[in-house]
């Protein structure tokens, strides 16, 4: 499941911010809280984390949005798109809405999350599955099975 063809670009549902991505992702989940669920009217969010330095706004100007908890969430200012989250604590890195890439199939979900809050009816392709979040020591055996997921 690599990813190829970078760098990628992406963008919002009306095209007025676009972005680029130019290294793969050290992860890709699927989010099934229920924060997530209404902030994409969907069963879950698709996320890719990307390097910061991989991550660039190409055009127009995202608006932080969500709750304005301690991540910052941005949107376009035009039609809203949840465009991707600056997690806080890890600034190295930009959490992509996997589904906005313009080749959004290879950003298959590696690993899920909030699984207690799952609706009863969706499923994912996901190898890794978490009740809420993964625990701080298991993100090295998860980054470490993604790059091996992911070299194939």
């Amino acid at each position: 499941m690599s990813i190829n063809n970078l760098p990628q670009e992406g963008s919002c549902r009306c095209n007025q911010v676009r972005f680029s991505v130019s290294q793969p992702p050290v992860i890709t989940m699927a989010c099934h809280c229920t924060g997530c669920q209404k902030m994409t009217a969907s069963a879950f969010s698709l996320s890719a984390l990307i390097p910061a330095s991989a991550f660039t706004v190409t055009q127009g100007c995202p608006v932080i949005g969500g709750l304005h908890g301690v991540d910052r969430h941005y949107f376009c200012p035009h039609c809203m798109s949840w465009l991707f989250t600056r997690p806080h604590g890890i600034d190295e890195f930009v959490n992509v809405r996997a589904s906005l890439l313009d080749n959004a199939r290879e950003y298959v979900p590696f690993m899920e999350t909030w699984t207690s809050e799952k609706l009863p009816w969706a499923s994912t392709p996901a190898r890794e599955s978490f009740a809420q979040l993964p625990a701080p020591q298991d993100f090295p055996r998860l980054l470490q099975a993604y790059a091996e997921f992911s070299a194939r």
